[in-house]
């Protein structure tokens, strides 16, 4: 499945737009990630906990997201983007989301 951040593709043509597609993931804070972003706080630095963690919520969101365009026959995501909020303190959620589209090589 082709997959971009762009309307278009080039060399491709969109001949049908299935509509939006979205996936989802929430995410906690591990208490032992908290301890260590802590210290990371003190000194300064990546939090490397955290980027993990943003990644794995990331390639969950955006499988699942992959997968419903799959189910509606797509063979392409255009537009896809990303969106964060905090759902409670210590949560978050992670949203990939696009337009599902089917398109031929020109």
């Amino acid at each position: 499945m082709i997959v971009v951040s762009t309307e278009t593709v080039p060399g491709y043509r969109i001949t049908e737009v299935k509509g939006i597609v979205q996936g989802n993931t929430v995410r906690a804070k591990h208490v032992g990630r908290d301890i260590a972003a802590g210290f990371k706080n003190l000194v300064g630095g990546e939090l490397k906990g955290y980027t993990e963690l943003l990644t794995e919520a990331r390639r969950e969101a955006l499988e699942r997201m992959l997968s419903q365009a799959s189910e509606l026959g797509a063979n392409a995501v255009v537009n896809l983007r990303f969106a964060t909020s905090m759902i409670s303190a210590g949560a978050a959620e992670m949203m990939a989301y696009g337009t599902a589209v089917v398109m031929v090589q020109e």
